[in-house]
């Protein structure tokens, strides 16, 4: 499932095509995806004019004028892409009509925004724009973790007294929203901290170290435009680069690449999902 730095590029990548224009005309090309669409969604957002494109977590917020926003996640599988931008800013011409285009916007400036999802684990939902820290989707969520709200002291009151794994509880995001399976690895690597050692026994210094790793390696996602493991794409349609950069994630058996460190990524299963990590070097 696309992560924080993942959405983060396809809003970028989104904005040019549609901050500030109308969306001509909503096509929408059957009644659900995760679950059902609003109520005449393709009417709704006909003529409406794209005000901001914002993210919160890992969905993408385009806010319209009249006091609407619609809210985009893009599941395991979906993709957002934008064909005929006027700008010059995609290559690309308007692909011919796959099987999975569910929802299509046609821009006023003559752009395509396709969202394709084959597997239909996306969503699109409205909500008054007021209302968005109230919406179910986004009431209770963690502070974003590039912003100011995140810090070592935050960290550190909300693992007080914590025997929770600390990979697990990065993975909470009503503690800090937007952080998945990898950049939880990859962070806690960079940190040298354990996905095993409990969040409560974690020394203020080594806290500290983590929260900027935690930045550092998101800053680094987005810049090579997230990780494209199986379906991520770019609003271009390219592919994001981050997984040639992998310190741990998929490298079970591989030799650490900490100088001087002679140890080995390992793989552990928690909660269902695969931990990778250096035995050797993060304690």
């Amino acid at each position: 499932m696309p992560e924080l730095p993942e959405v983060e590029t396809v809003r970028r990548g989104l904005a040019p095509a549609m901050e500030g224009v109308v969306i001509a005309r909503a096509e929408v090309n059957r009644p659900d995806l995760r679950w059902p669409f609003p109520e005449r969604m393709a009417e709704r957002l006909t003529g409406r004019r794209v005000e901001r494109l914002g993210r919160r977590s890992k969905y993408i917020l385009a806010e319209l004028e009249g006091d609407e926003t619609l809210l985009i996640h893009l599941g395991m599988s979906g993709r957002m892409t934008v064909s005929g931008d006027p700008l010059g800013q995609f290559v690309h011409e308007h692909p011919a009509r796959e099987k999975h285009d569910h929802v299509v916007f046609h821009m006023e400036n003559g752009a395509r925004i396709t969202f394709n999802d084959p597997r239909r684990f996306g969503a699109m939902d409205l909500f008054p724009t007021g209302e968005a820290a109230h919406f179910r989707l986004l009431a209770g969520l963690g502070p974003e973790p590039l912003g100011n709200e995140f810090h070592d002291h935050f960290l550190a009151d909300r693992f007080r007294g914590k025997a929770t794994p600390v990979k697990a509880a990065l993975l909470d995001q009503r503690i800090v929203a937007g952080l998945g399976n990898i950049y939880v690895c990859e962070s806690l690597y960079r940190a040298g901290i354990s996905p095993l050692r409990k969040a409560g026994r974690i020394s203020a210094p080594r806290l500290s170290a983590l929260t900027t790793a935690i930045r550092d390696v998101l800053r680094d996602a987005i810049k090579a435009g997230g990780s494209s493991l199986r379906d991520f794409r770019q609003a271009d349609g390219e592919l994001g680069y981050f997984q040639h950069s992998f310190d741990v994630y998929g490298r079970e058996g591989a030799p650490c690449r900490r100088d001087g460190c002679d140890g080995v990524v390992r793989r552990v299963v928690q909660s269902g999902r695969s931990s990778f990590y250096c035995g050797k070097c993060q304690r």
